[in-house]
């Protein structure tokens, strides 16, 4: 197997991996119910009792789309979860939240939709009910691709750094704590304005200065902050719903490549050959 198959399959399986722990791990939170889900609901007009029992309804097809797209991924439900995705994000900042929620939330619209970019779905209506097989070319504008992953890897990290830069978020603490940083420490030396602006400053790198050593410091800090929450005693869910989080920049290391190799080629093409240069004199 080629070099070039191999990534894109590598790739592939980023995609349908990281859509499906998104979904089935939101979707959990619909199926056990979660009071904080309830003032989403009232933004739309449904009561608080109705709310309860929708909740493990919508959890259930949440987890449903999570592991149909791990076993047979299809357009048609990549453009539902991009559309969904967006919305369940923009419901935050909508409900007074903060507009940070919805930057922190990229993972769970923007890599969706880079699948479905990946995808390339035909103009016919079957075309978007079709079977995602594992491509053997790489796409023909591998620059799209990138910049979908770009935008999202650094609005999630812009989002989430916001959080401790302008919000403070007090949960952080606790995260704190769990590498054995007190709270008193932690206000003392401002460690979560500090370590938000550490973010901002990622993903604003990210965003001009795509490199693979940025990248790959973009994915280890996410899956190793993430993954204190599960440590402080939050439910493993909330580790597992930000796959597109993890998988953004990854996916990002690969697309990344495939451009510089396209636009060398390019390069390469414009160049006169040895004859053309000399009848050029």
């Amino acid at each position: 197997m080629s070099s070039i198959v191999l990534q894109l399959r590598h790739v592939h399986w980023i995609f349908r991996i990281a859509v499906c722990a998104e979904f089935v791990g939101h979707g959990a939170f619909g199926l056990i119910t979660k009071s904080a889900w309830l003032p989403y609901f009232g933004f739309v007009g449904i009561p608080d009792w109705l709310a309860w029992q929708l909740m493990p309804v919508i959890g259930a097809f949440d987890v449903t789309l999570g592991l149909l797209t791990l076993c047979r991924p299809m357009p048609v439900v990549l453009l539902y979860m991009a559309v969904w995705g967006f919305w369940t994000a923009v419901l935050r900042p909508l409900t007074g939240e903060g507009w940070w929620e919805l930057l922190e939330r990229a993972g769970n619209y923007g890599v969706p939709l880079a699948f479905l970019c990946w995808s390339r779905p035909g103009p016919r209506l079957r075309d978007w009910f079709a079977v995602i097989t594992e491509p053997t070319i790489t796409p023909p504008h591998p620059e799209r691709l990138a910049w979908i992953l770009r935008i999202t890897t650094a609005a999630l990290l812009i989002g989430h750094g916001g959080f401790g830069a302008f919000m403070q978020k007090t949960a952080w603490i606790e995260y704190f704590g769990a590498a054995g940083i007190t709270p008193q420490m932690v206000r003392g030396a401002s460690l979560i304005a500090g370590l938000g602006w550490f973010e901002i400053a990622l993903g604003l790198l990210v965003l001009v200065w795509p490199a693979t050593g940025v990248l790959i410091v973009a994915c280890v800090w996410k899956v190793s902050t993430e993954l204190l929450r599960p440590i402080v005693g939050e439910p493993f869910w909330e580790f597992v719903e930000r796959g597109g989080s993890y998988a953004a920049p990854l996916a990002l290391l690969y697309a990344q490549r495939w451009v510089n190799h396209a636009v060398m080629r390019s390069d390469q093409a414009e160049l006169p050959s040895d004859g053309a240069a000399e009848g050029s004199l």
